[in-house]
């Protein structure tokens, strides 16, 4: 019995040098079971016919890359048109288009909570390099007690992040 206690000591110490020595991308191939991340590419805003201000297209779009690289769910953010996205395999590309647009009113706002809300609604939808959709949703954006009209394209932005997080993505 003691003998076996002494090896499984020994087991147990080589484990823990291994773990030690080695660096921890080797480590990190064991893959633990998790399923290797895609990247994303974001698209610039389509307009979708509603009459967006072009601020509140490039707000949308730079609280997209912001909220997307925080929220750690892809590999890579990458801006539309990055040339590092060539020859990638697993990237998808974001597709926002905006559906509605109210535009609301900071001073209403301030006055009542009833009336000058920003109001901004948008299908993102999630497609493969070769044009295969992966996820279609609808998301919605305001801001309706304080903060300016833009608010709204960050509270939109941090919506789509967590809709894309919460989402079942195929492997890679």
């Amino acid at each position: 019995m003691s003998s076996r206690r002494i090896s499984l000591t020994a087991v147990a110490i080589g484990v823990a040098l291994v773990q030690s020595v080695l660096p921890v991308p080797a480590l990190a191939g064991i893959n633990h079971g998790r399923v290797p991340q895609w990247r994303v590419e974001v698209n610039q805003i389509d307009s979708g016919g509603s009459s967006i201000a072009p601020e509140f297209r490039i707000a949308i779009y730079e609280n997209l890359v912001t909220e997307l690289t925080k929220s750690k769910q892809f590999s890579a953010v990458l801006r539309s048109g990055d040339r590092s996205a060539n020859g990638v395999s697993n990237l998808l590309i974001l597709k926002t288009t905006v559906e509605s647009y109210t535009p609301g009113s900071e001073t209403k706002r301030a006055v009542t909570t009833v009336t000058g809300a920003t109001k901004l609604k948008v299908r993102n939808q999630l497609c493969t390099k070769d044009g295969q959709l992966v996820l279609e949703r609808v998301v919605d954006g305001n801001v309706r007690f304080f903060g300016g009209n833009l608010r709204a394209t960050h509270n939109l932005a941090r919506n789509v992040a967590n809709a894309l997080k919460q989402a079942t993505l195929p492997d890679p």
